[in-house]
């Protein structure tokens, strides 16, 4: 039986066992449809593995053409393609490089949930 946070727009954001006063001081039962629906949402991506980020390249069918795009780009962004040990989803270069293969942001969020679970 949690006490529940919530954001400024009303939705469920933190579960707690104890009362956290002026934060988390609303109480619902475990079987609540606002908690089970809470608990079933999976956690957002922010970041994935060098591995998994090129893995989902290649089973999307992107890999060739991501680096033909790297290939065109500054040495920085291509230093950081070649050799960054995570790739992490809002960085300035994720951002120009899906905008580059017309990805909306759904599909990005896609991309990152199907890379990580590589």
């Amino acid at each position: 039986m949690p006490y529940v946070s919530r954001s400024a727009e009303g939705a469920i954001n933190g579960l707690y066992e104890q009362r956290q006063e002026g934060r988390a001081d609303e109480f619902l039962l475990d079987t609540d449809p606002s908690i089970v629906a809470f608990l079933d949402t999976p956690p957002k991506v922010s970041s994935v593995s060098a591995r998994q980020f090129r893995l989902q390249l290649r089973r999307a069918g992107l890999i060739d053409a991501v680096k033909s795009w790297v290939a065109q780009q500054d040495g920085e962004t291509q230093d950081a393609f070649e050799y960054s040990g995570t790739f992490v989803k809002d960085s300035p270069m994720m951002a120009e490089g899906f905008a580059a293969m017309g990805f909306t942001t759904q599909q990005i969020d896609e991309f990152f949930m199907a890379a990580a679970k590589l």
